[in-house]
């Protein structure tokens, strides 16, 4: 595991992944926040959040993106969650996807990414596959490790990688600070806009069957 130094040991040489204008990409978000505003809110540097949130020593507004919205619902809904022996799905609490909405939007402009998605890309930041999987509590040092990635190469729009839950699929992550005003903008009539719905909750399951995954619909009143 290449997790156990400080990353600002290292000097990196990031390889780059363009995104040019235009690019569709998904995103899961709650409904009452529009599809493209980024989180402006940091994570404590060393108690919950995710992979790659901005701390307050590094306070980005940051937002997750998916190449596919299968990729986008499993990013999100998936993490740790166990097949259920009785039916051989993950089974996914309707809780999860109550008051949520899954988005399709586009790039507005060229978009300069640090690409973790190979070992070569992974090698070039002194890191191994360490840095995508690690979970939970040691989510602190992948964060800090996102900081000083940020910090060495300061024209990085953001990061993008291989999904780990729906691989090969890339998830990417972006860095409101380093990109124009308005990067993204919400591509209309596409996505599930109410995906607690029944037909969400239809629509949802249908995109996560490849991945033997399903939503549990409420009970009926």
């Amino acid at each position: 595991m290449t997790g156990t130094l400080p990353p600002s040991d290292f000097v990196m040489r990031p390889n780059s992944r363009l995104l040019p204008a235009g690019t569709l990409l998904w995103r899961m978000h709650k409904t009452k926040r529009p599809g493209d505003q980024f989180n402006p809110m940091p994570v404590d540097a060393h108690f919950g959040g995710n992979r790659f949130d901005a701390t307050e020593s590094d306070p980005y507004q940051y937002l997750y993106l998916a190449d596919t919205p299968t990729t986008a619902l499993a990013e999100t809904l998936l993490r740790s969650l166990e097949f259920d022996p009785g039916t051989g799905m993950r089974l996914v609490p309707y809780a999860a996807v109550r008051d949520k909405s899954l988005t399709l939007l586009r790039t507005q402009c060229e978009l300069i990414l640090v690409s973790l998605i190979t070992e070569a890309d992974l090698a070039a930041v002194c890191q191994d596959s360490w840095l995508l999987e690690a979970e939970g509590e040691r989510y602190a040092k992948t964060r800090r490790w996102a900081s000083e990635i940020r910090a060495q190469t300061p024209q990085a729009m953001g990061l993008i990688w291989q999904s780990r839950r729906n691989r090969p699929r890339l998830a990417s992550v972006l860095f409101h600070d380093r990109c124009a005003e308005e990067p993204l903008a919400v591509v209309p009539g596409h996505g599930v806009p109410d995906m607690g719905s029944p037909a969400g909750v239809a629509e949802t399951n249908q995109l996560l069957a490849p991945l033997r995954a399903a939503v549990v619909p409420p009970r009926p009143a």
